[in-house]
């Protein structure tokens, strides 16, 4: 039985890839709290396995000497041999509970060590199982991966990292991008159920499954020559890219969208045929906005640098297309660039302009029918205003 104890140890040890000292000391100080209620010590237990024969050994840690006066603990103990007769059918009975959890809890913690450093990255999956909250993705063998779609207006702390246009079949690969990995020794509140749920959390709609999904595709963005320096997004439905070149005769939008489109259109049919514009980015924050204002026409951006606002102007055929479908073209521009837009057509400035020069024509001053003469201590004249003027007529010499 003790040998027996030590190859199954050491082969679940091996497929679980854990490391086999480390799983035989969690048994050990497991076994020692299951021998200590099971012999009813008085003090703590330690248990001991012998690596090579697997022979197990219960000790009971008798304290020596007096405890300290501050803490009221003792410095030393003395190792009392108490190892019962059936100690291996004793261990067998709790070994497969206790080794169970250890390595669930060994590998959850090797899979955040390697993962952790992995955030952000873009990995390619398998669906295994989809729930109405969340789709149980395989990234390899004995590694899943959690993609929650929860509705949050009813969970309030969870997530919803699926675009609204997106359903996964069973054994489908899709990309998706590591956002987080929870820590299984970590004394932070849980999620509901979240000891029976992958630790790796994944994601479709971030704006960095773009940029990953672009450096797959695109070798120059790979490479650093096209930077990629803003992603506005609305998953499933429309992305606004703004790229720039690191080289002065490369094209970076050119770059990006390919051959006859072909580098993008993988792209947007890794995304389900979600929209995605490319545009050019620019230092100046004026031709910035226009490009951002693509497919439509500008005809003139005015920049308040101080409020960070700024003024566009297009000719009238282009208005709808400048807002975009519920105003979705300008909300992706001003998050794509970061600045206030407020968009104008010609014929509204115009007549914006007609109307300042008419109020300069207009009277500074309304009467209410009574003189407006006030005095020099403040009080107004009492007397009707003659007609035409805003004088009585003792005060006319006012006008």
């Amino acid at each position: 039985m003790a040998s027996e104890l030590i190859d199954a140890l050491q082969a679940l040890a091996h497929e679980r890839k854990v490391d086999e000292f480390y799983l035989i000391e969690r048994l050990e100080a497991s076994l020692a709290k299951s021998y200590q209620h099971i012999l009813n010590l008085e003090w703590d237990a330690r248990v001991i396995i012998d690596r090579e024969t697997g022979h197990i050994y219960v000790y009971e840690m008798v304290p020596v000497g007096e405890p300290d006066e501050e803490t009221g603990e003792y410095a030393e103990f003395e190792e009392r041999d108490v190892t019962p007769d059936d100690v291996s059918r004793i261990a067998a009975q709790n070994a497969k509970s206790v080794i169970s959890s250890i390595v669930r809890e060994a590998h959850q913690q090797s899979i955040y060590e390697e993962f952790s450093e992995r955030v952000g990255d873009l990995v390619t999956g398998t669906v295994l199982q989809g729930t109405p909250d969340f789709t149980i993705i395989k990234i390899r063998e004995g590694v899943e991966a959690e993609l929650p779609h929860y509705d949050l207006s009813r969970n309030e702390g969870e997530r919803n990292e699926r675009p609204a246009n997106e359903r996964y079949r069973h054994n489908q690969r899709i990309k998706t991008l590591i956002i987080d990995v929870r820590n299984p020794s970590a004394d932070l509140p849980r999620a509901r159920g979240e000891q029976a749920r992958p630790a790796i959390i994944v994601s479709r709609t971030h704006p960095d499954l773009i940029r990953r999904l672009f450096e797959i595709e695109v070798p120059e963005v790979y490479d650093g020559m096209v930077e990629i320096k803003s992603i506005a997004r609305e998953p499933g439905v429309r992305s606004k890219v703004a790229v720039a070149s690191r080289e002065p005769h490369l094209d970076p939008v050119g770059a990006c969208v390919g051959p006859k489109g072909s580098r993008v259109r993988m792209v947007v049919e890794e995304l389900r045929n979600e929209r995605v514009d490319v545009i050019q980015w620019d230092e100046n924050p004026a031709v910035y906005v226009a490009n951002a204002l693509s497919p439509a026409r500008v005809t003139s951006v005015d920049i308040d640098e101080a409020n960070h606002y700024a003024r566009v102007h297009v000719p009238d055929d282009q208005l709808s297309l400048a807002i975009g479908k519920e105003g979705q073209n300008a909300r992706l521009a001003a998050r794509l660039t970061g600045w206030h837009i407020d968009i104008k057509s010609a014929s509204f400035a115009s007549n914006l302009v007609e109307e300042d020069d008419l109020l300069i024509d207009e009277p500074e001053e309304e009467t209410d029918g009574y003189c407006t003469y006030v005095s020099p201590e403040g009080v107004r004249c009492r007397n009707h205003a003659r007609p035409g003027s805003a004088y009585c007529g003792i005060h006319a010499d006012c006008e």
